[in-house]
């Protein structure tokens, strides 16, 4: 039998030798030299350092406190998660187009600017790290867990509507599109026709985006909200690395539980509508459903209850009044040229250091995805490696990898390669799994080869969710970019982290607007990309 030929050979070179042009002022702004990390000197500091992680400390008094600030980590990002669907569920409503019968019928008129102007929102909230939002809550209500919670809601409802709407457009538009036609409301089309088939990847997106919740109020905790964050501070400062080592195994722990968890909804979400039959809301999987929604308010009211959160402190007219006050202290920007041109170098520095970690994150995904998605051994040893790599945030391996490789955009780099190889290979992994095992198995009966099958039948079915999953996480990779500068990796975030530790507030406006607009030019091109795979 001969070798099956690849109709888009060429278009692929093409694309190839296009990344390589463009992979290489990345690496020049990036400053990429990983064989630094790889000179004597560098390794007897490597040896010396890691050393002090073992043994973890594992004393009574520490793993009670511990096991306090675990609990204060777990109910921020809960309450956190809790308050960002109230923003995500409406606003992704909203945005999707295809819920909407104006569109359906040629005739989009107002509610096609209404969709713009809520996808504009969104990008708006997402774009600026939670980091900010924390120091511009801390001026309003103070240290503590309030800030925090406050951050992850306003930070991550942005994130979950974006793809939120972004799953409901692109599942199949029949069942939708019928339902509108005989009249059913946007609620109705969205119950009975979109949500069914959609139902297993947005659950476990939004358990995915707990995990990074968690993660995030850890970062939190350096600027005061409390929790396991505040302690690894500490910790890093005084150079426990048997303290550090501890809170990071923590850390894993946490992310291999909702990992676990988010399985096996995902397992009872595949098997039960196959079992019912017709897609409507009574055919959803019941899964001990009481029980479960029992569970996840219970851990929701805990997470309020126990955090004590200064509500009256945010919503009284004195906080209201400081927060217009300290916001209003950012305007005018800095529009002097020398500033411009120094924030343009910085803006292409933290471009540079997100899309080349990203890019090396695609192929460490890859590569770990394959066998996570396959069975045995390898699985569970692929997805035990993408735990780890994910469960450390980004911040967390740049001050490991800064203290290796010294101030600058490798470490920041490095970072984000090692964080974003665990979020992509989990959500590739995933991708593969739930892909329609037809054209698998046709190219298989004709005796392909595993390679080809996965190249000509699984890689082009996933493909869409690939590019969508991959331009999501750069956009994501340039707000931690922008975070990790605070700890001296470079780009925007450094510039900000100066200009706001000098009250320099004008500058600070003008450092936060690139981040915005860089953003939003990574959300437009994701959007064009999607749209494109899909049609």
């Amino acid at each position: 039998m001969n070798a099956m030929q690849d109709p888009a050979r060429a278009r692929r070179t093409l694309a190839l030798l296009v990344a390589l042009v463009l992979a290489w002022p990345m690496l020049v702004l990036a400053e990429f030299k990983p064989w630094t990390l790889f000179d004597e000197r560098a390794l007897q500091v490597t040896g010396r350092y890691l050393a002090q992680f073992f043994p973890p400390r594992m004393d009574a008094g520490f793993l009670a406190e511990l096991a306090h600030e675990t609990w204060r980590t777990v109910a921020i990002a809960t309450a956190g998660m809790a308050l960002a669907l109230v923003i995500a569920v409406p606003a992704a409503l909203v945005a999707t187009s295809r819920l909407s019968a104006s569109t359906l019928e040629g005739r989009p008129g107002p509610a096609r600017w209404l969709r713009r102007a809520v996808r504009a929102v969104l990008v708006g909230l997402r774009s600026i790290p939670e980091l900010v939002w924390a120091l511009v809550f801390v001026r309003v209500v103070g240290l503590g867990p309030t800030s925090g919670v406050l951050a992850i809601a306003i930070a991550y409802g942005g994130m979950l509507g974006k793809v939120y709407a972004e799953i409901l457009e692109s599942a199949d538009p029949a069942p939708t599109q019928a339902l509108l036609r005989g009249g059913s409301s946007r609620l109705q089309a969205l119950l009975f026709g979109a949500l069914p088939s959609c139902l297993p990847e947005l659950l476990s997106y939004t358990v995915y985006r707990w995990e990074c919740a968690v993660r995030s109020s850890v970062v939190l905790g350096f600027v005061g909200a409390g929790g396991l964050g505040q302690l690894l501070d500490s910790a890093s400062k005084m150079f426990s690395g048997s303290e550090v080592s501890s809170i990071l195994l923590v850390f894993i722990a946490l992310v291999m539980a909702s990992d676990a968890f988010s399985r096996w909804l995902r397992n009872q979400l595949d098997v039960a509508p196959a079992q019912a039959g017709a897609a409507s809301p009574a055919s959803w999987p019941r899964f001990s459903s009481v029980a479960v929604g029992l569970g996840l308010l219970a851990l929701v009211a805990c997470s309020f209850v126990s955090l004590d959160l200064q509500w009256a402190a945010f919503l009284g007219p004195d906080a209201l009044g400081g927060m217009g006050r300290f916001v209003a202290s950012f305007f005018p920007p800095e529009m002097a040229p020398p500033f411009l041109a120094k924030t343009g170098w910085a803006l292409l520095e933290t471009l540079a250091m997100s899309a080349l970690g990203t890019a090396l994150a695609v192929l460490g995904g890859l590569l770990l995805a394959l066998p996570a998605a396959g069975t045995g051994v390898a699985r569970e040893a692929a997805r035990f490696v993408l735990n780890v790599l994910r469960s450390v945030p980004e911040l967390v391996w740049a001050v490991q990898l800064l203290i290796l490789a010294g101030l600058g955009p490798l470490p920041g780099t490095l970072a984000l390669a090692l964080h974003t190889s665990g979020v992509l290979g989990r959500l590739f992994a995933e991708a593969f799994e739930n892909a329609p095992s037809d054209a698998a198995l046709a190219l298989r009966q004709r005796g392909l080869r595993a390679a080809r099958v996965w190249l000509f039948a699984t890689l082009p079915q996933t493909l869409p969710q690939l590019a969508s999953y991959t331009l999501y996480r750069w956009e994501n990779n340039i707000r931690a970019a922008s975070i990790m500068g605070v700890v001296g990796a470079g780009g925007l975030g450094q510039m900000l982290s100066y200009h706001l530790g000098l009250f320099q507030m004008h500058e600070a406006c003008t450092v936060l607007i690139a981040m915005v607009a860089l953003v939003a030019l990574v959300d437009a091109l994701s959007w064009r990309l999607r749209r494109h795979l899909t049609q």
